[in-house]
């Protein structure tokens, strides 16, 4: 049986490939590893038009919705295990940027017939595409004049091949609002849209948000509240400013719970629900899981349950709860109150003692005492930090002293906060 053209041509593209990968092989000179980049994009944009080709052919002849699909864009993702947005972002292509066929089997031009002879002539990627795409297709868009519109569409593409996506998408955005001088009619203004996602990760542990606000209050209400607490604790800061402003949110939400006025919640103020297995719980509870946040690791369950109103709910080996437990400190209110007294705050960073946990020195785990000389007082960025990165705090004469990773200090030397000031009398 003769071998398949498909087959054929992807024996000799695994052979290109191969060579490929050769000349960027570790002799290869700067110049050589440069022309390999600019090869290998030219590569994966010619792949990128034979792809949306084959969509686009396959859409035509309806094979998906013969198969039982109702769209091309689910279909692709069942068929290459792509994710819904890289399997829409081939539709868009395919529909816009390809030379369509009338129902009476006459050729027509693409939607987009600038944008498509770039596309084919592989001066533009499958990202600009689908920005122009979505560019054309706004209200302020849809509003230009044919002509205008048609205009537009020429200026997008000839600039795709000097912008990058997110470059195009903003000067884009900047001319087809200069375009559309009158913009929509009274009464015709899109409503404000002010949504925030919240989606758990399946399988592992956290989730993802997403938020869009234009309401400019609201945003600057969050703003206010993540700007100040993620700014760097001191020079040794490394985490990046995402960083610091996810867990600054974080933060934030973890001191309302703790003080703020929330409704409630199946008549109960909200607070975190453990869920600990039972052979955990008589192995020291070294797992546990949150109502929404899924499975938290050992030193997370260990820096929660420093200082934290906690009901543990045990389950038996079939995920059934078996006992529900009171909401209880870990740290009493009257022992919690001294550790303020001695530390006015964070021991390290010094932000005021309502945004600070009460800290373990020796583990509770560990069979560490909760009395004044084994806690120290620290914010949650301070005790992420002792808990996850590697710092180490003791009490020296009742005062805390923090010691860095030696990636901070080779030789480890010990850090202490000024000493606040005596209250004059």
């Amino acid at each position: 049986m003769s071998e398949s053209r498909v087959a054929h041509a992807y024996r000799l593209l695994a052979v290109g490939l191969a060579a490929l990968e050769e000349a960027a092989g570790a002799t290869a000179t700067d110049d050589e590893l440069d022309a390999v980049l600019t090869v290998s994009e030219g590569v994966n944009r010619r792949i990128d038009r034979i792809v949306v080709g084959a969509v686009a052919d396959l859409d035509r002849r309806g094979t998906f919705a013969g198969r039982g699909y109702r769209n091309t864009t689910t279909a692709l993702a069942d068929l290459l295990r792509w994710d819904r947005g890289e399997a829409r972002r081939r539709v868009i292509a395919a529909e816009q940027a390809r030379p369509r066929t009338g129902l009476d089997g006459a050729p027509l031009p693409a939607h987009l017939p600038r944008t498509a002879e770039v596309f084919a002539a592989g001066a533009t990627s499958l990202r600009h595409v689908d920005v122009v795409a979505r560019l054309l297709a706004t209200p302020a868009a849809r509003r230009l004049a044919p002509q205008v519109w048609a205009g537009a569409e020429a200026e997008l593409a000839a600039k795709s091949g000097d912008y990058t996506p997110m470059e195009l998408l903003e000067w884009g955005t900047r001319l087809i609002d200069t375009l559309d001088e009158d913009g929509p009619e009274p009464g015709d203004e899109p409503e404000p849209v002010n949504e925030l996602h919240l989606t758990r990760h399946r399988g592992r542990p956290g989730g993802v948000l997403k938020g869009h606000f234009d309401d400019a209050a609201m945003f600057d209400a969050i703003a206010a509240a993540v700007d100040a607490p993620s700014r760097p604790v001191d020079a040794d800061e490394r985490r990046t400013s995402p960083q610091r402003q996810a867990e600054a949110l974080a933060d934030a939400c973890g001191y309302v719970l703790d003080h703020g006025n929330l409704p409630q919640c199946g008549g109960a103020r909200p607070h975190l629900n453990v869920h600990v297995q039972l052979a955990d719980l008589a192995n020291r509870a070294r797992a546990a899981c949150l109502d929404f946040g899924g499975r938290l690791s050992p030193a997370s369950l260990r820096m929660l349950c420093c200082d934290a109103a906690v009901i543990p709910i045990v389950l038996n080996g079939r995920g059934q709860p078996v006992d529900v437990g009171r909401l209880t400190r870990v740290i009493p209110d009257g022992l919690r109150r001294a550790v303020v007294a001695r530390d006015r705050g964070c021991a390290r960073c010094g932000r005021p003692p309502s945004w600070c946990e009460a800290h373990h020195i020796i583990p509770w785990e560990h069979g560490g005492p909760t009395a004044l000389g084994n806690l120290v007082l620290l914010c949650r960025a301070c005790h992420r930090l002792v808990h996850h990165a590697g710092w180490d705090v003791v009490l020296v004469s009742g005062a805390p002293e923090f010691y860095p990773p030696t990636w901070v200090d080779p030789q480890r030397r010990p850090r202490r906060r000024p000493p606040p000031l005596p209250v004059a009398a």
